[in-house]
């Protein structure tokens, strides 16, 4: 299966510990497609319905549902836990996921 970078797809993310964030959810891809297309694991960060406008949090619309994406909970996950694929996050999604990322990690 072909993975690309800021593809929404489904995850398994159990089993958890602690605050992370369980369950099988979406999840959008963040590695690069070089990784992705040369690695067995991904870089993900997770998405939900629940949450409040946090500065690490990027507000996307999937499945005509309101949701975020959560730069806090970012993982390496192996590629056997990706249960489905689903469309791309838009032009501005990803553009505010961009700067979010580099607000939160680089600068």
């Amino acid at each position: 299966m072909e993975l690309k970078q800021y593809q929404i797809v489904l995850v398994n993310l159990d089993p958890t510990i602690g605050s992370e964030i369980k369950k099988t959810r979406p999840c959008v891809i963040i590695s690069p497609d070089e990784m992705n297309k040369h690695l067995q694991t991904i870089v993900v960060a997770p998405m939900t319905s629940n949450s409040k406008p946090y500065p690490t949090r990027v507000e996307v619309k999937h499945n005509k549902t309101k949701g975020w994406v959560v730069l806090d909970q970012i993982r390496t996950i192996d590629r056997k836990r990706v249960v489905k694929t689903f469309n791309f996050l838009t032009d501005k999604e990803i553009y505010k996921l961009k700067k979010i990322i580099q607000e939160t990690f680089v600068d």
